[in-house]
């Protein structure tokens, strides 16, 4: 990390500020505008925060011109073919891959904590069954911290194996009540013969009447895509985390603003969204070529989802690990399931039509994600909860690194006032 004293100057009138260039590890550049209200009395104007950087972070790399996501320097792609997402979250929570034992050590401690407190399951049966998992999602995380209150009695610094690995396993396992009192069954404890992923799909598909056993496929799946969602830098619901964790509010807390931000359409429902799309298009049976001129005209309603991204300005990354995993998935029955091969069309066509190419917009990794979920029998409401349990070990990873950041600040932004100057009040039989 370099910062340069003398960088770039802003002239105002006769005054000259010089605000210090600051170049990252990856040769980025940002101004220093830290002492901007301060020497000027002028703040910056930046909507939606999209030429603003927040923080100095180490946890998740993102180059949207050149397709490129790395967590803790590792390729996205490296990490799929090579770990698993137990060991993907102790990268991102802990700085480094796991050697065996330490493999072995989180697998272990993630079992033992996969429990929920008895008490806790009565929640679940007081929500109605048609409400939305991720309602139930946010507010169980935000109770853990009533059942596991060690975050404000001691250090998390002292003991963050044991807060952390709770909040990993006991999501999971909140993840999978969530489905099962949606759909009316009795929950299924997780149990210690499981992996990770295992034990969440057998949580979620066991009953009394199937001899489930988790297929070998479909937990290769889950740890992918799990690994996939794990980061992606400072996106809405990651902030929500780190300007919550700013307050100093707890890990539970924090996790549980970061599922409330995941929950909008334009962020973690958005998958949920192309699968309803694709659905659309397959029952009302429209063509390609009429749902491409929906999509561009303005005038339309219809909007293309799973195309188009806040950073990448190319091919996602991710949705080619996805598009991958997703004709493997479906295997032999790739050829006659018509959402994928809706997909498929769509894209073919939007990547050949200059509307898409000069405007940058190329698949994302909403496309082919809930495709995937589809075809693993969960439901279009829970595809939002399994971002969520993705995402985790980045929120973790984030709050973590808050607590450590030398400014230590709340997060405050600033605005641009539009309202009225000044009014008085008439009295009430006057108004």
């Amino acid at each position: 990390m370099d910062i340069q004293k003398e960088g770039a100057k802003l002239i105002l009138g006769d005054r000259e500020i010089v605000m210090p260039v600051i170049t990252d590890n990856m040769g980025g550049k940002s101004l220093d505008i830290t002492k901007l209200r301060k020497d000027t009395g002028y703040i910056t104007y930046d909507p939606g925060f999209v030429n603003t950087g927040s923080c100095m972070s180490s946890i998740c790399f993102v180059d949207g011109e050149q397709g490129i996501l790395r967590y803790r320097g590792y390729d996205i792609e490296d990490l799929v073919e090579n770990c698993d997402f137990v060991e993907v979250a102790h990268l991102l929570i802990k700085g480094e891959l796991p050697d065996l034992p330490e493999r072995h050590k989180y697998a272990e401690m993630l079992n033992r904590h996969s429990l929920l407190h008895i008490d806790m399951r009565n929640f679940f049966r007081d929500y109605p069954q048609e409400a939305h998992p991720m309602s139930i999602l946010s507010a169980m995380v935000a109770s853990l911290s009533a059942f596991y209150p060690e975050l404000a009695d001691v250090d998390p610094e002292e003991n963050v194996d044991l807060t952390i690995s709770r909040l990993l396993s006991k999501m999971r396992t909140i993840a999978a009540f969530s489905y099962r009192q949606m759909n009316g069954l009795d929950f299924v404890e997780p149990s210690y013969k499981y992996t990770y992923c295992e034990n969440f799909l057998n949580m979620m598909f066991l009953t009394p009447v199937n001899a489930y056993e988790p297929d070998p496929l479909h937990v290769k799946a889950l740890n992918i895509l799990l690994i996939l969602h794990a980061d992606h830098e400072q996106n809405c619901s990651t902030s929500a985390v780190r300007l919550v964790g700013s307050s100093e509010a707890n890990l539970y807390a924090s996790v549980a603003a970061g599922c409330c931000a995941l929950w909008g359409s334009k962020h973690g429902g958005a998958n949920q969204a192309v699968l309803e799309m694709l659905n659309t298009i397959y029952n009302e049976g429209l063509s390609i070529e009429q749902v491409i001129e929906m999509a561009k005209d303005k005038d339309d309603p219809f909007r293309l989802s799973g195309f188009g991204h806040r950073v990448y300005k190319t091919y996602d990354p991710r949705a080619k690990i996805a598009k991958k995993l997703c004709e493997e998935v479906l295997g032999s029955n790739s050829k006659q399931d018509p959402l994928l091969q809706i997909a498929l069309e769509l894209e073919r066509v939007a990547l050949s039509d200059p509307y898409f190419i000069e405007r940058n917009l190329y698949p994302n990794i909403d496309f082919y994600t809930g495709i995937i979920f589809h075809a693993m029998g969960i439901p279009e409401s829970m595809f939002t909860v399994l971002f969520a349990m993705g995402r985790l070990p980045g929120w973790i990873a984030h709050w973590l690194e808050w607590r450590h950041d030398p400014y230590q600040k709340i997060g405050r932004p600033r605005q641009v006032y539009s309202g009225l100057q000044s009014r008085m009040v008439l009295p009430l039989e006057d108004r």
